[in-house]
């Protein structure tokens, strides 16, 4: 077999259906966020970031960077490996502290990344528990879906955000042991689930339930402990799992929950056991961000007054974007070739960087830019945005007029 001429294959197919992924690159300038440098063919230019999951600016506060430095400075810049083999770090076990609290629960357990959380958890109470079944929302994550799969457990999926339906199928599960998976904020609609009635449901049934508030964690709640704790649901969860890397601005996952349930984490999941530990210095700034966050309320006022200004000025241009309860905004294109396009021009014409999101993040015909607007966009920034895509409404318009 050609392999190179296979691999080649597919991605021309990609390039046809117009889901081939191109990187853009970029350089954030420390103390400069939302603006980027640019690098392409024609050289370097500023670019203003509307797409990045640094929704707080966090990775740019100075304490959580003089934090990461001087650690880097007293510790070294790895963690020499594996916990198990290299030693469990004296600040792995303080951000673990700090993540516990930040959830009202007794133990938590990080990872490398948000992905690997996911991915380990779930793979592990599924293959572990036995006769177990996975009630999964249809709308999840990859790195939940990926962790069902590896798990090889019995899987249901239940519609998105449908408790009622959720309620069915745990009854038709009947006695097996049941793990209710979904998330608070779901990334790409910007939808919030209706966080109660599932709690309640798998309640009534004797589940386990576990929640992902990558997407919300930092974000809502008096200290930042996600939609769960905004509605006071928080202890009413088995597990609670999150990320560093997004409103934290660092990164590294993590799980929250019992110390019987983190300890058996810890104990059975290989993408525990066999995975470097994040270095120290990342430990200790992500430390500080949740501290910050713990308290500081400037952030996420900040940013949701940037939510509803550029949600008003889009209403008033006419520029269609999905309703939701969250700091995420999606603009509908519907067609991968003109979502790219839209990307490419805001980018080269008006210095703009808006990623388009096509298949398979999102269902084909369902295209679109995902905004996040922070709290670091100016009243200029937004108005030049709100510009830029009337001008490519306005173009569009007249495609399908001449056509």
């Amino acid at each position: 077999m050609d392999f190179d001429d296979f691999f080649s294959g597919q991605l021309d197919q990609l390039r046809q259906e117009g889901n081939y992924r191109v990187f853009t690159e970029v350089e954030r300038k420390c103390g400069q966020f939302p603006q980027v440098r640019h690098f392409n063919d024609d050289g370097v230019q500023d670019v203003t970031v509307w797409c990045s999951n640094d929704y707080l600016g966090m990775g740019h506060h100075p304490d959580v960077i003089d934090s990461m430095v001087r650690t880097a400075q007293a510790c070294g810049t790895g963690a020499g490996g594996t916990r198990n083999i290299s030693g469990n770090n004296h600040l792995h076990r303080l951000l673990e502290q700090e993540l516990a609290d930040l959830h009202g629960k007794e133990q938590a357990l990080l990872f490398t990344s948000g992905y690997v959380s996911n991915w380990a958890a779930l793979s592990t109470l599924g293959a572990r528990i036995p006769g177990a079944v996975i009630l999964s929302d249809e709308m999840n994550h990859a790195s939940m879906i990926e962790g069902i799969r590896h798990s090889r457990a019995d899987k249901v999926l239940w519609k998105h955000n449908d408790w009622r339906d959720l309620d069915r199928k745990l009854k038709a599960v009947g006695d097996r042991p049941k793990i209710v998976a979904f998330e608070s904020v779901y990334s790409m609609d910007g939808d919030i689930c209706p966080m109660r009635e599932i709690v309640e449901v798998a309640e009534a049934h004797g589940a386990l339930t576990y929640l992902d508030e990558v997407h919300a964690v930092g974000m809502y709640g008096l200290r930042g402990g996600g939609v769960s704790e905004e509605r006071g649901l928080a202890d009413r969860i088995s597990l609670i799992e999150g990320t560093l890397g997004k409103a934290y601005g660092v990164m590294g996952g993590y799980i929250t929950g019992s110390h019987a349930l983190c300890d058996f984490i810890r104990s059975y999941a290989s993408g525990f056991i066999f995975t470097t530990a994040l270095p120290p210095a990342i430990a200790a700034s992500a430390m500080t961000s949740i501290s910050h966050l713990k308290t500081s309320q400037s952030e996420r006022m900040a940013q949701r007054d940037r939510v509803a200004r550029l949600r008003a000025r889009l209403d008033e241009a006419g520029i269609p974007h999905m309703r939701n309860d969250s700091h995420i905004i999606p603009v509908h294109i519907g067609d991968p070739v003109k979502c790219r396009m839209v990307s490419d021009i805001l980018l080269r014409d008006w210095g703009i960087y808006v990623q388009p999101i096509n298949y398979p993040t999102v269902p084909k015909g369902t295209e679109r830019l995902r905004i996040t607007p922070g709290p670091l966009h100016s009243d200029a920034d937004i108005d030049r945005l709100v510009v830029a895509l009337t001008s490519l409404w306005a173009q569009c318009a007249l495609a399908k007029a001449v056509a």
